[in-house]
């Protein structure tokens, strides 16, 4: 399989931060500035206080957050303090998805990586990744930048994601007073001028053109990151309409490829909404978590509260909604515990006398919804053989590690209130529905009891259901 995965690239600076430490941090800045800060978070860094302020915020709260940071001066302060004795690791969903992909058996995958530099590209799978004319250079004018961040970072700064992880329980001194953390999360200091607006590198696109009839499948991300105001003039909605006519274009070429669209977090339900209502004929299959389903509520009508709380009926209820009022082929939400996939079905042309059989006589049904399951169950296997060892490498390694998990138990509660709302019916592990023209499969994650790593199991569990479903369709 032959795959694009486009648009984020980054490279994450992992640190974990103590109580010490940050209580040394606040005493070079002024009380009264960071206490202002703190009690007022400006969201954005444009200041080392900034950086201070949003850092000991979410230390103080237990909070987790991601901010932007616009200035050079800031960038080269968390550089030079933490970078060296950071763990560096591949950031951003297509990065990170691009990777796991390479290592599942994929036979080409090609990344978009807005600046190749030693560091970034050092970071990839060695087996299947492939850079078209790696590394190109790229004018200044083609990496024009939004007006904000002009005269702040060059064209060829790295992005960088400077990702500081804080323990429940550390304490810290904030200017006297003394605080406890109390719970673990992390503060995203966020380098990325050029993934803001979903810069795409020219030899990405130029590659993407000259080959899309070669081309089986393209995964796209990094919407989230999008700005609703770019000083300039430049609007989020002309870079999705850039994009659309891009991706439109390749299927054009190609009536074969399969575009899958990964949501992420994003700061502005507007954007979210967009990028749905946007993409959703052009899209073959989208995919999102809880939180990420909850901020398209007006589109589904779905309270967030049942979502937030990983109730079967509320998920399964919002992806029907959703997936069916805007004709989806496919949507699928995973969360830490189960996961859930609404097909469109594929029986329009299945002769009469088969509609009349009963659901587990019927072997046209009883194959799709083995196929789907199929696909979800291998994404699975591979997002918890990740989270046990933090390492894909290759399939016999997924199976071996994934044979140790233990699926979880508040999943497969989660099904049996599905099976039981619904009327649904059990499969292998797993359990479907029926609902109208739509086939409602779900499935129990697997979980480490000491995971190595929480970062990137959904996008690791996106990559392989969907290189899996390629695989099936094409054996179809």
């Amino acid at each position: 399989m032959n795959i694009l995965c486009g648009y984020n690239v980054n490279i994450d600076s992992v640190y974990r931060i103590s109580g010490i430490e940050i209580s040394k941090l606040l005493e070079a800045f002024e009380e009264v500035e960071i206490l202002n800060k703190i009690k007022n978070p400006p969201g954005k860094i444009f200041s080392e206080s900034d950086f201070v302020a949003g850092l000991a915020y979410c230390m103080k709260n237990g909070y987790g957050a991601e901010w932007l940071v616009f200035e050079q001066s800031v960038f080269e302060f968390l550089k030079t303090r933490y970078f060296g004795k950071s763990l560096i690791r591949m950031g951003g969903n297509a990065g990170i998805m691009a990777n796991a992909l390479s290592q599942l058996g994929a036979s080409r995958v090609i990344p978009n990586v807005a600046v190749p530099s030693k560091t970034q590209l050092s970071l990839f799978s060695k087996k299947a990744i492939y850079f078209p004319e790696a590394p190109t250079q790229i004018t200044e004018n083609e990496r024009k930048e939004p007006e904000e961040n002009k005269g702040a970072f060059s064209s060829s700064q790295e992005p960088i994601h400077f990702v500081f992880d804080f323990s429940e329980g550390a304490t810290f001194s904030l200017y006297g007073t003394e605080v406890r953390v109390p719970r673990e999360n992390r503060f995203i200091a966020t380098c990325d001028h050029l993934n803001l607006r979903l810069f795409v590198n020219p030899a990405f696109e130029q590659y993407a053109l000259q080959h899309a009839c070669e081309l089986d499948g393209v995964l796209i991300s990094g919407f989230h990151l999008l700005l609703e105001n770019y000083r300039n003039g430049l609007t989020y909605e002309t870079i999705l309409d850039d994009t659309f006519s891009q991706l439109k274009n390749l299927k054009t070429k190609n009536n074969r490829l399969r575009i899958h669209l990964e949501f992420g977090h994003f700061s502005s339900k507007k954007i979210a909404n967009s990028v749905f209502l946007k993409f959703e004929k052009l899209s073959d299959s989208f995919g999102m978590n809880e939180d990420e389903l909850s901020m398209l509520y007006s589109l589904h009508g779905v309270p967030e509260e049942g979502l937030l709380h990983m109730e079967a009926d509320a998920i399964s209820n919002a992806a029907f909604r959703l997936a069916s009022r805007h004709g989806l082929k496919k949507l699928m939400i995973h969360t830490r515990e189960f996961v859930l996939a609404v097909f469109k079905n594929d029986f329009n042309s299945t002769p009469d006398s088969e509609f009349e059989m009963g659901e587990s006589e019927n072997p046209i049904l009883q194959r799709a919804v083995g196929e789907k399951l199929e696909a979800l169950r291998f994404g699975v296997k591979c997002a918890g053989a990740y989270a046990a060892s933090g390492r894909l490498e290759g399939r016999e390694f997924v199976e071996k590690e994934a044979a140790k998990l233990q699926e979880s138990p508040f999943g497969k509660k989660r099904i049996e209130a599905f099976v039981k709302a619904f009327d649904g019916k059990t499969f292998g592990q797993g359990a479907y529905i029926l609902r109208e023209n739509y086939i409602i499969c779900m499935l129990p994650t697997m979980l480490s009891r000491s995971p190595i790593t929480t970062v990137g199991l959904g996008d690791t569990l996106t990559a392989g259901t969907f290189l899996r479903g390629l695989e099936l369709d094409v054996q179809a």
